[in-house]
């Protein structure tokens, strides 16, 4: 007769078994959120032979007035909010060119995740930054992060429509036609991916379960999913389970080094890719710099890492 704990174990390991098999049909199979086809990019090694490509990616939000994060629940109800609408306004006129200085300084490329309304609600931070970061990829964010998300639940030809609006607007304020795209506050649902597509959209970072890429067969064409995990976004993190932005850089550094070091351990492994978010109200803060320095720092001198921007992945895949 089993023990509880030999049927607990089996239990366990059943459940592991199922867990492994939904996300080898969600990569390699049919998606899970769309149904649509999805297949593995197979990448043996980045450029230079690195194995684990790593892009972080600054988002550059609008919010609005007495609208976005929050630093003290505790003091949301005050009118005026001091607290929280500075902490929201320094890291719009701070923290945002402290972040662009700092990845330009250490020389590593930076991609940029934008809402469509922040150039022109914030014209001269927006001039400012750009000067400091000319040529780093922006990735189309939406309109805003509060008033004006996606249309979920509204069909297909709605979620075109608004994806097209986005990309009109950042083309117009910027010069550049964004092939990437991130969902605000990473809310999406079936319809968007194939939108995304239909309007050329060529990449997104809507994809949380994976360490490595793969393809969607939408109906409008094909999609790249970049991973974006959701452990490693600096926001979450901070605001949510409050974490300093030391213990922060001490996750990013175990979580690349780990890829690296399975890599290094099986030579004949595939190449692995993370798209890290980091934000301005957590890496733009003084203390927040520093320890996102330190993990530039520690991520040139790894032979396995590729430190990268998002379009570059994508060019890499292209010569493959």
């Amino acid at each position: 007769m089993r023990s509880l704990w030999q049927s607990c174990a089996c239990l366990i390991a059943a459940a592991a078994l199922a867990v492994l098999a939904a996300a080898a049909v969600a990569q390699d199979g049919t998606d899970w959120i769309t149904k649509f086809l999805r297949a593995p990019v197979h990448v043996a090694a980045w450029p230079g032979g690195k194995k684990v490509a790593v892009s972080f990616a600054l988002f550059v939000e609008e919010f609005g007035f007495g609208q976005g994060p929050v630093y003290r629940p505790d003091l949301a109800s005050r009118s005026p909010d001091l607290v929280n609408e500075n902490f929201r306004q320094y890291s719009l006129s701070w923290g945002n060119l402290r972040v662009a200085r700092l990845f330009k300084d250490l020389d590593v490329p930076l991609s940029i995740v934008l809402n469509a309304e922040f150039p022109r609600a914030h014209p001269s931070e927006w001039k400012e930054f750009r000067a400091v970061q000319p040529s780093a990829p922006i990735v189309a964010h939406g309109m805003n992060n509060t008033s004006r998300m996606l249309p979920l639940g509204r069909g297909l030809d709605e979620q075109k429509a608004y994806i097209r609006e986005t990309l009109d607007l950042i083309a117009g304020t910027t010069g550049v036609k964004s092939a990437g795209w991130s969902s605000p506050s990473v809310y999406s649902n079936g319809d968007t991916m194939q939108a995304m597509a239909a309007v050329g959209i060529t990449y997104t970072l809507d994809q949380m379960d994976s360490d490595i890429i793969s393809r969607l067969k939408t109906p409008d064409g094909p999609l790249l999913l970049l991973p974006y995990p959701v452990v490693t976004v600096d926001m979450g993190q901070n605001l949510a389970r409050m974490k300093s932005p030391t213990e922060i850089e001490a996750l990013w550094l175990d979580y690349v080094a780990e890829l690296a070091d399975e890599a290094r351990g099986d030579p004949a492994r595939e190449a692995t890719t993370v798209v890290i978010g980091i934000h301005p109200f957590v890496v733009g803060t003084p203390d927040g710099a520093a320890a996102m320095r330190r993990v530039l720092s520690r991520l040139k001198n790894d032979r396995s890492v590729w430190l990268t921007d998002t379009d570059a992945i994508l060019k890499a895949i292209d010569t493959k």
